[in-house]
């Protein structure tokens, strides 16, 4: 009856369609949430205590799913989005099984941070958007696909955050929110993506996607950090044309020389105020911690430094980001999909700031026991 009587007050928002997509529950608000969202609750997260965790139909970190027919779409502000798709994996495919896996994992996420107190889903109103509708056997009507979907996000003022998918996915979505004005970005990744053709003829794969958004100008070269790159290499191509366009590259072993904090400061100075895209590719954390992705590299941070970085964006003018290449055949326990979800929800906290006008409080220091 519980059950029942929450999913009846999630609905007040009036699903035309009759998919209610799990709304078996709606967390309530508290202060300055409920009086931004209403007093429906609707984009409150399905609490732990009005329905397990393990029930019903997963949406990502339990919000609601709203579609771009739903009557409140337009109310949306930040919007979570799965990118299933990896047409442009050259190794180990696998990807596009992402945003499932990383659904589930989601519901183990809470309403609040527990290490920076940032509560998003009282700050911004989040909505699951669903699925990019992909074409598994083009890829360039995929890219065109993708590309339209988030041209129709921009233009309902949505903010995206998107499961990929491989890391090619990013390209499209760079082409959408920056038309008409190149954004910054910062990337966290083992590669760079930045390789000009595969096999003499492939120009779109995971490994070429932002040597393309400089080209076309959807990105800026200036505003742009790529933290992490490490591994074997087939030559210095890439990093010679980041070098030849003012993209900065902060290798591995000076992440680990400087640490966490003095990096992201510097990440922050690139950018700087204007409009950022933020990429994190799941193979940047060590694959000792995140094996369930198509192209490991031994040698990159833990965990714990992984959140670091991602919490570092805060105060970042976030326009849009993505975790991408989870590949579950490859960890079908989970473990790296609950990584990549838990920094997923590091980078909407420090975006659900940016929304509520909330500015970056230090967290909590522990209590004397």
């Amino acid at each position: 009856m519980i059950g029942y009587a929450l999913r009846g007050a999630r609905d007040t928002g009036g699903d035309t369609d009759g998919d209610t997509d799990g709304d078996t529950g709606g967390g309530t608000g508290a202060g300055r949430g409920r009086a931004m969202q209403g007093q429906d609750g609707f984009f409150q997260p399905v609490s732990g205590f009005d329905s397990p965790r393990f029930a019903g139909i997963p949406t990502f970190m339990r919000l609601p799913h709203v579609g771009f027919g739903h009557p409140r779409i337009g109310e949306v502000q930040i919007g979570l989005i799965g990118a299933p798709w990896d047409g442009g994996t050259t190794n180990r495919p696998g990807p596009r099984h992402g945003p499932r896996q990383l659904r589930d994992a989601s519901t183990m996420i809470r309403a609040q941070n527990g290490a920076t107190w940032v509560a998003p889903f009282a700050l911004a109103r989040c909505a699951d958007l669903g699925d990019v509708a992909v074409n598994p056997g083009d890829l360039m009507d995929t890219l065109a696909r993708m590309e339209a979907f988030y041209t129709r996000v921009r233009e309902l003022g949505i903010l995206p955050l998107t499961a990929g998918g491989d890391h090619l996915c990013t390209l499209p979505i760079l082409r959408a929110l920056g038309r008409g004005r190149p954004l910054g970005m910062v990337q966290f990744d083992s590669h760079t993506d930045l390789n000009d053709v595969y096999f003499g003829t492939s120009r779109y794969t995971h490994g070429t996607p932002f040597r393309r958004a400089v080209e076309e100008g959807v990105l800026d070269p200036e505003r742009y950090v790529i933290i992490g790159v490490r591994g074997t290499a087939y030559g210095r191509e890439d990093r010679d044309f980041a070098a030849s366009v003012g993209i900065r590259i902060i290798p591995i072993a000076e992440v680990h020389a400087r640490g966490p904090e003095d990096v992201m400061a510097e990440a922050r100075e690139i950018v700087g105020a204007g409009e950022t895209y933020v990429t994190y590719d799941i193979d940047f954390v060590d694959p000792t911690f995140a094996p369930g992705t198509g192209t490991p590299e031994v040698g990159g941070p833990n965990s714990w430094a992984a959140l670091q970085m991602a919490r570092g964006l805060r105060g970042v003018n976030v326009v849009g980001a993505d975790l991408v290449e989870v590949s579950p055949p490859f960890d079908p326990s989970g473990g790296t999909a609950w990584l990549g979800v838990s920094l997923m929800f590091e980078m909407l906290c420090g975006m659900a700031e940016r929304v509520g006008g909330a500015a970056p409080v230090a967290a909590r220091p522990p209590r004397d026991i």
